[in-house]
């Protein structure tokens, strides 16, 4: 093997579809590293094999895990469509984009309607978003009575600030992939005992977001999936789509509710978001734009 070698590791469920070829990005990926003459191989990735990648020659590659070593790079899907990113950390909000300045002049008006109309339609064909209920929705993830590093409080603290702030019905939903402890679902339910226009439930968020008058989470991405729906979102922890939202980690907990009253440029920010900063599988130009990509991070392509 050369220098000019990639080690991917996967998960064996995308493993299996890289392999017969059903991962559009992937597979791009590979193609557009085989016509400059690299060579591929693919791994089942475990803590074993990420251990033994510094060892190998080449460079590595690795799905929503952090990289190992120098020559390495992690990647995810950015949320909606065949948009990704490939960064050296798995953290998101240590991303270029989380960093960069966002400015509504320097975006095209007219291209950023066409593309959030696109968008809107391709995800919420037929929704009607309203806010008559004034319903606040929290979108919950994991760790519910941890504070970590990245988040301004614990999750549970995020809906007493909620509901401190807020009059109207409030509701929480959990996780469907997350699994919740005893004391997690005790400490909901003691929030729910005091408040009466709170509840919580598992899933529905999809249903609740056109209804809502704004997401309140940690990061979780119906924050950003709720801009197509221009419903304002607080973020209780450091995020790479803080740009227009309120950020309790960036602007405190009073400067971040009162963003909530603002009319960002939402259709503009999200053109911003995915087209300027992510790439896109779905497009002819994927490939150069890939290794242009690579090549900022000194690999030699």
């Amino acid at each position: 093997m050369t220098e000019r070698h990639l080690s991917i590791y996967l998960d064996p469920a995308t493993l299996s579809q890289v392999r017969k070829g059903q991962h559009n990005f992937f597979t791009r990926l590979i193609g557009a590293l085989r016509t400059v003459n690299w060579s591929v191989d693919l791994h089942e990735t475990s803590p074993a094999a990420r251990r033994a990648a510094r060892k190998k020659p080449g460079y590595a590659l690795y799905h929503m895990e952090p990289p190992t070593h120098a020559r390495a790079l992690t990647c995810r899907r950015s949320y909606v469509g065949a948009f990704w990113h490939i960064e050296d950390s798995a953290e998101r909000w240590e991303w270029p984009v989380a960093k960069a300045d966002f400015n509504a002049d320097d975006i095209d008006g007219t291209e950023a309607a066409h593309f959030f109309g696109m968008w809107k339609n391709r995800l919420y064909s037929g929704a009607n978003p309203t806010n008559e209920d004034d319903l606040a929705l929290i979108a919950l993830q994991g760790k519910l009575r941890d504070h970590r590093s990245f988040q301004a409080m614990s999750p549970i603290q995020m809906i007493e600030e909620v509901l401190a702030r807020h009059a109207g019905p409030v509701v929480a939903t959990l996780h469907p992939k997350e699994t919740y402890t005893p004391d997690e679902i005790t400490a909901l339910e003691r929030i729910a005992s005091q408040f009466s226009r709170f509840r919580f439930q598992l899933g529905g968020s999809p249903d609740l977001l056109p209804l809502c008058r704004y997401v309140a989470t940690q990061n979780s991405a119906l924050a950003l999936e709720g801009f197509f729906l221009r419903k304002p979102a607080i973020l209780f922890a450091k995020s790479e789509f803080h740009h227009i939202a309120g950020s309790v980690p960036r602007d405190g907990l009073d400067a971040a509710f009162r963003r909530l009253n603002q009319t960002p440029p939402v259709a503009r920010y999200l053109y911003w978001f995915f087209q300027r900063n992510a790439l896109n599988a779905g497009r002819p130009e994927f490939e150069e734009q890939l290794r242009a990509h690579l090549k900022n991070f000194d690999w030699p392509i």
